[in-house]
């Protein structure tokens, strides 16, 4: 059995209330629940925070064997965090940076990633699909 950690960052906690033109009206425990249903064969863990060094322990603690994949939605610390950017570089287990929308066709500032030079791929744009696609990514 494949295990996998989901770490969202800031605001992804919002999903389903937040701009749901760009993020949809599913909030994120509503998916994951389709998901582990979707795939009953893979232990998927999520967790979730709006701050940086939470989400820097989170990688750490998921990065040296417990888990075979690990998919990240950094969020808006893609584009501005370079420890997130270390801490997917200082893993041992594969990231899939994930984003639900298209961050080329957004602000030019989310066209950077920290994440992106260290991470097995990224997927964006796809919505809440990106994650299944990611999951996918390890089997």
């Amino acid at each position: 059995m494949k295990n996998i950690m989901i770490i969202n960052g800031p605001n992804l906690n919002l999903l389903g209330k937040r701009e749901p033109g760009i993020y949809g009206s599913l909030s994120f425990t509503e998916f994951l629940e389709t998901l582990k249903d979707k795939y009953p064969n893979i232990g998927i863990t999520h967790y979730q925070s709006n701050v940086e060094g939470e989400l820097i322990n989170a990688l750490q603690e998921a990065g040296f064997g417990a888990y075979d994949g690990i998919v990240l939605n950094a969020a808006a610390y893609t584009h501005t965090s370079v420890g997130i950017g270390d801490a997917v570089a200082a893993i041992e287990t594969p990231v899939v940076e994930v984003h639900i929308s298209n961050t080329f066709s957004r602000e030019d500032f989310r066209h950077q990633s920290y994440v992106s030079p260290n991470a097995k791929g990224v997927i964006v744009g796809f919505g809440l699909q990106s994650y299944e696609l990611a999951i996918q990514s390890f089997l």
